[in-house]
């Protein structure tokens, strides 16, 4: 007995092509900060604090500050 399988076989490579289609334009061309930019404001932002332990918010404050001004910036 063959299995079946979830995703339809397409030849030619379509689904490729179909899974590419759903991305939206914007989102495929924004420009990202990278990881040693967010790591060096991470760092930034807990030597301002003083203390540790809060590395997952560092980080993501980093990177959301960094996302923000390189928007405002394009």
């Amino acid at each position: 007995m063959q299995k079946k399988s979830l995703t339809p076989t397409v030849k030619n490579g379509a689904r490729k092509t179909a899974a590419k289609s759903r991305i939206p334009k914007a989102a495929s061309s924004q420009v990202v900060p990278s990881r040693e930019e967010i790591a060096k404001r991470a760092y930034e932002i807990f030597a301002a604090r003083g203390t540790g332990g809060r590395e997952l918010e560092d980080w993501t404050q980093a990177e959301r500050e960094l996302s923000e001004k390189m928007h405002r910036n394009n």
